[in-house]
């Protein structure tokens, strides 16, 4: 296994200390976790954020497809 050396305020250094003895976690396997929570919170973000794009566009097409079908609402109509 690799060595991360760490440099933290105190305030950070306390909080990591008493949530790993609360959780009853190394500070290393607190930490370990805590990454791959924050690792699962961005590719999430990542995904939402490819939907909302598809989503746009998808908006966008339909709105092109309805233009389209708006002006052929009266084709063959002006002889009537």
């Amino acid at each position: 296994m690799k060595t991360i050396t760490l440099k933290t305020d105190e305030k950070l250094f306390e909080e990591v200390t008493n949530l790993s003895q609360k959780l009853k976690l190394s500070k290393s396997e607190l930490i370990r976790r805590a990454i791959k929570e924050y690792e699962k919170k961005i590719a999430l973000q990542n995904i939402k954020r490819q939907i909302q794009q598809a989503s746009l566009n998808i908006r966008k097409e339909s709105a092109n497809i309805i233009e389209d079908l708006e002006n052929t609402i009266d084709d063959g109509l002006e002889n009537v």
